[in-house]
């Protein structure tokens, strides 16, 4: 029996097709990498019985990226970026080994099924799965068509088993234009935000950014929140007057009055109207109106304005947004939520998504009502040749999904009554006076109107406007104030402006509106690839060369607002150079300053750091500081300069003491390690100094953190090692009125894995938080970590049996 392999998009997708195409009698399985299942039944493909596997990615299984060196901010000019920097596709999380997976599941298959998302990102994604899957595959016969692509746009029954019925073939143009994109993003991104960070963290110590980044539609995005702010700060109000009038209709009820002319700039025309006025004591009717206010049908949701209607209407951002639509689209409620068509096909059954909503609590009459009177077919919009517009699939309550009333803010306000007249007819004047005011200026952008501007000048797609103003949120660029308004920060500002100084064109719209055009014609087959990637390239190099020739303009504005480092922050360490004090600049991205020898030391982020005890490193004399996640966290000492520059072959930049393999150093690895990480294979479980009297066991890699012997006076890492196991040995020191040791005893040596009297005393914990120079990994085997060939008497054997690994895990689990 021949097998047929089928991927969709995410697991739960994988799922929800599974149950409906096997009618619920299927097998599941958890794959090899934990995240992705296997669902199994057997069926007919092509009038042949099959065995049928349905399984799925987490998203892109492969990201683009710099090869070796060019990853390296340090090692090379940001300018090579642009052509010279090799690319490879990485696996986009390592942690998943999606592609060992999807081989797993692959090899021996005889046919593929793509059940990926239908747009461009989901094109992209079924050829990176091919590529992972079609090497181990059974060879086809001559002229045998193995590879099959599924068409759907939301996750019904219906929908479904159309799909598997009318399959066809992924489309390669769409998925180019998807590459092309990627590449772009990568090599113009990067080559502006490594120069851009560098120059500006190297000069200036409050920007309170940890990346100064640049996107060829990010910075458009930010640009049109500053294009705002400026017009704000620009606007010069006005004087105006306005004449009110007050009539009585009757004993109880007066009514005001608008004046035609609505207002004047000059006050003493104003003056001379109010005089007029004033003179009159009945107001006449002239003519009479009646109108009829009626609310047009609103067109078929697209993406874009959903997003805007749930930032508007909802107070959800963007982001927040599309997340919970993919949600419901997943668990059936709504059809497919990517989308720029509003307009519905004429073979769209809308009656069959009106029947969904027939047994609903709170509008089941009205649905019943229409399907009995019959339908009037909806607004025709635009047809974008995509996805139907986003519809309702499944009827949902508030118990189900927590909404609020359908749809309010579309109602027609209610109007206050006006009194019967007709021509003729006089009223009372009551009080008539003059009112001065002021012309006022436009608000901050809500994120509803910077959707509008995005999608009218081409800036993003659908599904990646959301990324977008996410990512200006995130970088401190703008800031949401109430209303969903985006209010730029001094960084934005200064960003923005300093790009009109040098080249308008990297912040305004057009030239990314025009570079989308180019990636929509690939996508279409019209414009070859290779070109459309090389003409821009070249394009965007010529514009970061002025870029750098030009930064001066940009500098001198950063200089108005943001303060040299010499004089930011606060005295902290001593430099081993210069034996002065260096500052501590706390605003991200946290480093250390020494204003003598002109040198900045990266720390790491997301912590505190403080000076250790005035204790100096033994290799440059540098004081020793401390980062800390929390009490219950990390803590490890570490250089500045070792951190910055390692100091052996075997250690990367952003290592700290706890990874250190000085061999005689007391705060070094190879003084206070203890044995291989239960949990990461890569990392080294590490004595933490300064934590007690509630002391840690931390891995250098991980977020594991132990808690053990509370109240000890000393724990010391002992230079004998286990027999079981042969990690190091503890000496721990109690108060003889709090030790939890058997017989009143104080002290004690042993294994903090296998001894019995300390089992009782370790508590396994994962920390808060992890700074992100961790980058330990199931691909980087390290053993302990030690200088290479020098692992000193005693110490951890980093090549411990794997059983006793198995045993460890298992008790610490």
């Amino acid at each position: 029996m021949k097998t047929v392999l089928m991927v969709a998009e995410k697991p739960s997708l994988a799922q929800s097709i599974a149950k409906i195409l096997s009618r619920g009698s299927m097998s599941s399985h958890k794959g090899l990498n934990g995240a992705c299942s296997v669902h199994e039944y057997t069926g007919t493909f092509d009038s042949q019985p099959v065995r049928f596997k349905m399984t799925s990615v987490c998203g892109h299984v492969m990201t683009l990226d710099f090869l070796g060196k060019y990853n390296k901010w340090d090692k090379v000019d940001p300018a090579e970026l642009f052509s010279q920097a090799p690319t490879e596709k990485k696996e986009a999380n390592p942690k998943l080994n999606m592609v060992k997976f999807l081989q797993v599941e692959g090899r021996g298959c005889d046919y593929i099924v793509l059940w990926l998302d239908c747009d461009k990102e989901g094109e992209n994604i079924c050829f990176e799965v091919l590529d992972a899957v079609l090497p181990v595959m059974n060879k086809a016969h001559s002229g045998e068509k193995t590879v099959f692509r599924a068409r759907f746009s939301s996750i019904t029954d219906t929908d479904i088993c159309n799909a598997m019925a009318r399959l066809g073939e992924p489309d390669h143009n769409e998925a180019l234009s998807v590459d092309a994109r990627q590449e772009l993003d990568l090599r113009i991104g990067c080559a502006f935000t490594r120069f851009q960070t560098k120059y500006f963290q190297g000069k200036y110590g409050d920007l309170d950014s940890s990346l100064i980044s640049f996107g060829p539609c990010q910075t458009p995005t930010l640009g049109f929140c500053v294009e705002r702010h400026d017009k704000i700060q620009s606007f010069k109000p006005e004087t105006y007057w306005v004449l009110q009038a007050k009539v009585n209709a009757d004993k109880d009820k007066s009514l005001l009055l608008d004046w035609d002319r609505v207002r004047v700039f000059d006050r003493e025309i104003a003056q001379m109207f109010l005089n007029m006025t004033k003179l009159e004591k009945e107001a006449q009717v002239e003519a009479t109106s009646r109108k009829e206010k009626a609310k047009q049908r609103p067109l078929a949701l697209n993406t874009v304005e959903m997003l805007r209607v749930a930032s508007s209407a909802l107070g959800m951002g963007p982001q927040h947004a599309m997340q919970t639509a993919e949600r419901l689209y997943t668990q059936g409620y709504i059809s497919y939520p990517r989308t720029e068509t509003t307009h519905y096909p004429e073979n769209f059954d809308l009656k069959g998504s009106l029947r969904q909503q027939a047994n609903h609590p709170y509008w089941a009459d009205t649905v019943k009502q229409l399907l009995t009177e019959g339908i009037n077919r909806p607004r025709k919009g635009h047809d974008a040749g995509d996805h139907p517009p986003i519809t309702p699939m499944r009827s949902a309550t508030e118990d189900e999904l927590g909404f609020t009333e359908i749809m309010p803010w579309q109602s027609v306000p209610l109007e206050e009554s006006l009194p019967t007249c007709q021509r003729g007819d006089t009223f009372t004047v009551g009080e008539v006076k003059m009112l001065e005011k002021q012309t006022s200026p436009p608000d901050y952008l809500t994120e509803a109107e910077l959707i509008t501007l995005m999608e009218k000048h081409g800036i993003g797609t659908d599904a990646s406007i959301p990324v977008h103003i996410n990512n200006i949120c995130q970088r401190n660029y703008v800031t949401v104030e109430s209303g969903r308004r985006l209010k730029p920060t001094n960084l934005g500002i200064v960003l923005v402006h300093g790009y009109y100084k040098i080249d308008a064109e990297l912040v305004l719209p057009t030239i990314r509106s025009a570079v989308e055009k180019q990636l929509n014609l690939i996508a279409q087959g019209k414009a070859d690839y290779r070109q459309v990637l090389g003409h821009t390239l070249d394009v965007f190099k010529r514009k970061f060369h002025y870029f750098v020739d030009s930064i001066a303009g940009m500098d001198e504005l950063m200089e108005v607002s943001f303060s040299p480092l010499a004089a930011t922050g606060k005295p902290l360490s001593r430099c081993g150079k210069c034996h002065r004090f260096m500052k501590y600049i706390q605003a991200k991205p946290s480093r250390l300053h020494c204003s003598h020898c002109d040198e900045t030391y990266t720390l790491p982020q997301n912590g505190t750091i403080k000076l250790y005890k005035e204790l100096r490193c033994p290799l440059d004399d540098f004081e020793l500081v401390l980062w800390s996640s929390g009490s219950r966290g990390k803590s490890y000492p570490l250089c500045p300069y070792c951190y910055n520059h390692p100091p052996f072959r075997d250690m990367k930049k952003g290592m700290g003491c706890n990874e250190c393999t000085h061999p005689t150093c007391q705060h070094s690895l190879s003084m206070l390690g203890i044995g291989q990480c239960i949990e990461c294979e890569s990392g080294i479980l590490v004595l933490d100094p300064t934590s007690g009297p509630k002391w840690k066991v931390a891995c250098n890699k991980c977020n594991v953190v132990a808690h053990c012997f509370e109240n000890a006076h000393r724990v010391r890492v002992s230079a004998d090692t286990c027999n079981t196991c042969e990690a190091a040995l503890l000496d721990v020191d109690f108060n003889k009125a709090k030790s939890p040791l058997p017989g009143d005893e104080t002290q004690h040596t042993g294994c903090v894995f296998c001894d019995p009297v300390f089992q009782e005393l370790v508590e396994l914990k994962h920390a808060a938080s992890c700074h992100p120079m961790h980058r330990g990994g199931p691909g980087r085997r390290q053993g302990r970590g030690r200088a290479r060939g020098r692992r000193p008497p005693g110490k951890p054997n980093p090549r411990r049996p794997k059983d006793k690994m198995s045993a460890l895990a298992a008790y610490f689990v």
